[in-house]
């Protein structure tokens, strides 16, 4: 995953409601709309209940893949 994928999830959680879980905020991006690459970040991240998009954020991969 790179910065810009980071990005791409913040802007995908946009009025998300928190503290969410992965798979709430899964959810959420897919009823968004979101892409592809924006949708790949989020089900990288670890499973958990995060409490705003900051956590959400941080927990991206940021390792290529």
């Amino acid at each position: 995953m790179t910065k810009s994928d980071d990005r791409r999830v913040r802007k995908a959680l946009q009025g998300a409601d928190f503290p969410a879980t992965k798979q709430d905020l899964i959810t959420y991006a897919e009823e968004r709309g979101a892409d592809a690459k924006t949708m790949l970040a989020l089900r990288a991240v670890p499973d958990g209940t995060y409490d705003d998009a900051d956590q959400v954020e941080d927990a991206v991969p940021q390792q290529p893949r």
